[in-house]
């Protein structure tokens, strides 16, 4: 397997633009595949410069319904409009964040024009519970959480009455993809938590070892508490890679950093890696 950093916060590649996103190319079992779209067309001029060619792309995968994972979706299914996409039935809700306790006005939500997702509306395929792409890349489906998880963060939208409810944020789910070696889980953001986004991988193939976690891990607003615990269960598992990007924050990189050392990796829009490195 090897795979790709078309979007992500930060780069240190010439020519390689970055921004608050994420965007993953994978190629794994003869697939080609989209995880993610970052927050603007900018994919479509970074792969320029990486010599990727989207039009090749055999399947994207939507990690949940929020603008920095799906902004360049419109602009990728304008070069390529077979390729399916996954995307959780529940990802179009218009949800809001809050800063200092106060509602964001605009939404962090999936921000097409009615226009572009009517142009997409036939390359959607909506999930809910695990899909099986073949038998070695599955999708999570809805990331379960324990009773006593709370989030790192709290999303609101305005239902159907046009009440506004908590988003539990059913809708995020992880792309996972069995290797010889063991599974790679990538997660979006974890907004369910990196490590209920750990087990859901697991789940998907029982009993078999996790040799990656990519993902972003939103543990930027966690405690030192919260994060150190975080750091304790991920070194547990022993995986061989373990790349922290996006929404995971410089202090919970730098603690992975510390405790993993050459197994988790820092990587940048631009960086390609494979799994055997």
């Amino acid at each position: 397997m090897r795979f790709s950093f078309l979007v992500e916060n930060k780069t240190d590649n010439p020519g390689i633009l970055a921004e608050h996103g994420l965007s993953v190319y994978i190629e794994a079992h003869n697939k080609k595949i989209l995880f993610d779209a970052g927050a603007t067309d900018l994919i479509i001029r970074n792969v320029e410069k990486m010599n990727i060619d989207l039009s090749a792309v055999d399947m994207a995968v939507i990690s949940h319904g929020h603008y920095d994972h799906t902004g360049g979706m419109p602009a990728f299914c304008e070069i390529n409009d077979r390729a399916p996409v996954y995307i959780h039935k529940n990802a179009f809700r218009k949800s809001y964040g809050y800063e200092n306790g106060v509602m964001d006005k605009e939404t962090c939500g999936i921000r097409w024009t009615d226009e572009e997702r009517e142009e997409i509306e036939n390359c959607l395929i909506y999930t809910d519970g695990p899909v099986e792409i073949t038998e070695d890349i599955w999708i999570t489906g809805t990331v379960m959480t324990d009773d006593d998880f709370v989030p790192t963060e709290i999303f609101s939208y305005y239902d159907e009455e046009g009440q506004l409810v908590r988003d539990d944020m059913s809708h995020e789910q992880c792309l996972v993809i069995r290797e010889p070696e063991g599974i790679y889980i990538f997660s979006g953001c974890s907004h369910r938590g990196v490590l209920n986004a750990l087990r859901a991988g697991k789940s998907i193939f029982p009993g078999e070892r996790v040799a990656g976690l990519i993902a972003g891990m939103h543990l930027y607003s966690a405690s030192q508490e919260d994060r150190q615990r975080v750091v304790d269960e991920i070194a547990g598992e022993g995986l061989d890679m373990v790349i922290p990007v996006h929404c995971t924050g410089i202090k919970a990189i730098c603690d992975l950093k510390a405790r993993l050392g050459d197994s988790c990796i820092v990587a940048t829009a631009g960086d390609t890696y494979d799994s055997d490195r």
